[in-house]
């Protein structure tokens, strides 16, 4: 673990000073926003759908900060500069929100045609579970500079070496050139392609409306350019995340797998989800004390 720690210190360097205080502000109205969301949900769509909301946002929620931690290794790892990190998020978030639509209603679209697509998807959780679960504590070799994205873009496109400010394409010695600043994007939006994939099930195992699907995913990566900047800063504390993560991901699996034979009520589910995502932060918090 020590080793991992060294990593995840090294690997912070040269990142964004951004105040925490204002970030943990952006973080708590968008929770705020995610919440009133819930009321409305459960208001028009009764007490149910507003908790199947809950319990989808939760898991997203938390998936999307892990997805934090690798976009932290990515703008090190490619030194970019704080400014333009924000700007790189704001492109990402939308990007991934409409990813996870499409996705989203792709899968319900195949459910409906195919209703065992549910136990391919349960079967799939389990194994991400166990995969997340022996991934804690051990040192990433993943170097994104050294990727398969940025080998085809430098491949197939003239690809600038440096930074151009905030632009995403540049005339350089007379010819047009992708900057860094989009090889970076196009990076996080392919990590974000990859992290979908597993929202998708996980979201589904608690909730067959797609319309609270789409909002829970909708408003948990809504927030994430502010979670970036908070976890960013306390990275170290939340270091048993994945562990949680694990078990959430295990555990709506196996749900979505027994389904036929045990019908757990949602306020069980969100009851498991909510106590396993709190005993993941407050162990890493006492950890580290």
């Amino acid at each position: 673990m020590a080793k991992n720690e060294a990593r995840f210190r090294a690997d912070r360097q040269g990142l964004p000073a951004k105040p925490l205080r204002a970030a943990l502000a952006w973080c708590a109205l968008f929770i705020g926003l995610a919440l009133a969301m819930a009321v409305v949900i459960g208001r028009w769509r009764g007490g149910e759908a507003g908790q199947q909301y809950l319990a989808g946002y939760l898991v997203e929620l938390g998936l999307s900060a892990d997805n934090v931690f690798v976009f932290i290794l990515i703008f090190s790892r490619f030194q970019v500069p704080a400014a333009l990190q924000r700007r790189v998020l704001s492109w990402g978030i939308w990007g991934a929100i409409a990813m996870r639509a499409v996705f989203l209603l792709a899968g319900f679209g195949l459910i409906r045609r195919f209703h065992a697509v549910l136990y391919v998807f349960g079967a799939f959780l389990l194994v991400a579970g166990y995969r997340l679960a022996r991934s804690h504590g051990q040192a990433s070799d993943f170097d994104p500079t050294k990727s398969g994205t940025v080998r085809f873009l430098r491949r197939h496109l003239p690809v600038s070496d440096r930074f151009h400010g905030s632009r995403f394409f540049a005339v350089v010695n007379g010819r047009r050139m992708a900057t860094l600043l989009f090889v970076v994007l196009v990076v996080i939006e392919t990590t974000d392609l990859l992290f979908a994939l597993d929202s998708l099930p996980a979201v589904i195992a608690v909730t067959r409306s797609t319309l609270v699907a789409i909002a829970s995913n909708f408003f948990a990566v809504l927030g994430l350019r502010s979670l970036y900047f908070v976890l960013s800063g306390a990275m170290l504390r939340f270091r048993h995340l994945k562990t949680g993560l694990a078990a959430i991901l295990a555990f709506v699996g196996a749900k979505m797998l027994l389904e036929p034979w045990v019908a757990l009520p949602t306020y069980v589910t969100l009851a498991v989800i909510t106590a396993i995502l709190a005993l993941a932060a407050l162990w890493g918090r006492g950890r580290t004390a």
